[in-house]
């Protein structure tokens, strides 16, 4: 398996301040411990590029944009909300996180990856068109989608959400795009308080909005029956050609910002399932963006996990 994996030491440059769940140190100890395993020097390496702003218009308003940029330049802490705290290296770093994706599919649809990893800082999952949200600035994967449909005209894509928190933006830009399947595994009710299982989507989008809430105390068992039940029916009635997967960690048993308690070992079960589905349908091409993940032994251990399944080690 030729697998892609992106990262760049100036996702570091994004400060988030002291205390801040969303840090620096998630990204240095999962590269350090990735560093150890003997298979990760197998891995196709390749450096994130700033994202062109207009690919980036294709998820968020032109006005949100310039807000992001100016209030990074004028010094301010946060925007729109406490939570999305961000600091002068904000914007661009947003950017070049954006635009790691970018790279990982014009390497599979051109250069003969199978698929691709990025691991980024911010994340981007909640961002809506025109507005931050939970420590995201722009929808990492919204715009992947948009980029796989306009530049290499994938017709049908998946994007796979496991976080443990619902992503809100991604589920809105695409709620009325019958082209973009949108699943969700998250807890329920809990932050940022959308996912119910009666948000399937809204005119000709109706349909392929799924979500699969959990609630607190799910585990593997839970989340096994989801995926048997509901996630893997849907993604065989629509036979996607391309899969993207928000890769959030949070919904581990260790992790301090939920309250879903999967083990490591089920981040690989999940990835072998996607994996299945994407050979049955999408000539193996799946692109996996971090997005949270906060504990800081657990998430390397599972993003290992996930990345040993995809790349074949």
């Amino acid at each position: 398996m030729n697998t892609g994996f992106i990262y760049d030491s100036r996702f570091l440059e994004h400060d988030t301040g002291a205390g801040h769940p969303e840090c620096r140190e998630r990204l240095l100890v999962t590269m350090s411990h990735l560093q150890s395993l003997d298979w990760f020097g197998d891995l196709s390496h390749l450096s994130p590029q700033a994202i062109d702003g207009n690919w980036l218009a294709t998820a968020h308003s032109s006005d949100y944009m310039h807000r992001v940029e100016e209030a990074c330049r004028s010094r301010q802490t946060f925007l729109d909300s406490m939570d999305v705290s961000i600091c002068p290296a904000s914007h661009t770093i947003s950017l070049l996180a954006a635009g790691a994706g970018i790279v990982l599919a014009d390497e599979i649809l051109q250069a003969g990856l199978d698929n691709g990893f990025a691991l980024v800082r911010p994340p981007g999952h909640h961002a809506e068109h025109d507005q931050a949200m939970g420590f995201c600035l722009f929808n990492n994967v919204a715009i992947l989608a948009r980029y796989l449909q306009q530049r290499h005209r994938i017709d049908k894509i998946l994007i796979l959400d496991w976080d443990v928190h619902h992503g809100n933006g991604s589920q809105h830009t695409f709620e009325e795009d019958p082209s973009v399947l949108y699943i969700s595994t998250h807890e329920y009710p809990y932050y940022p308080g959308t996912g119910a299982y009666s948000e399937t989507g809204i005119g000709r989008g109706l349909g392929t909005t799924l979500n699969c809430p959990m609630p607190a105390g799910a585990a593997d068992q839970e989340y096994e029956t989801a995926f048997m039940e509901k996630i893997l029916p849907a993604i065989d009635v629509f036979k996607p050609e391309f899969i993207i997967i928000s890769a959030g960690f949070d919904a581990h048993v260790d992790d301090p910002l939920g309250h879903i308690c999967l083990s490591t070992g089920f981040y690989g079960w999940m990835t072998q399932r996607v994996m299945e589905m994407a050979d049955k349908y999408c000539q193996g091409r799946i692109i996996s963006v971090l997005e949270g993940g906060y504990h800081l032994q657990a998430l390397p251990l599972c993003v290992a996990e996930h990345l040993s399944v995809l790349s074949g080690h």
